[in-house]
């Protein structure tokens, strides 16, 4: 991986945690690289998978949640090429369909 490519996905964790923080998540913060685990902490129940790739694999990055074992939720957000900081509110952002489902019903979609 290049040196842009890293300070790129670097860059989208931190800014990822700052949209986090001025939306309803005011302790999230960007774990910084080499740790493993999420990518965003202070976000309880969350687990973070931040990307900012070209290819978009969420299949594998979703893989790479789940291997986790972790029992909180997985989410992964994708940093897309064309996507600049100012369009962190357009990343996408993938999860499992049974636990949107979950948070769709709690939240009184549905019946």
């Amino acid at each position: 991986m290049s040196q842009h490519r890293k300070h790129r996905g670097y860059a989208t964790q931190r800014i990822v945690a700052e949209y986090l923080a001025s939306h309803g998540f005011p302790y999230a913060m960007s774990a910084g690289a080499g740790r493993e685990g999420s990518d965003i902490t202070g976000t309880p129940g969350i687990d973070w998978e931040i990307k900012a790739r070209a290819k978009f694999d969420p299949a594998g990055t979703m893989k790479q949640l789940m291997a986790r074992g972790s029992s909180t939720l997985p989410i992964a957000v994708f940093r897309l090429n064309g996507q600049g900081e100012q369009s962190v509110g357009a990343f996408c952002a993938v999860m499992r369909l049974d636990e949107l489902v979950l948070l769709l019903r709690k939240a009184g979609y549905g019946e």
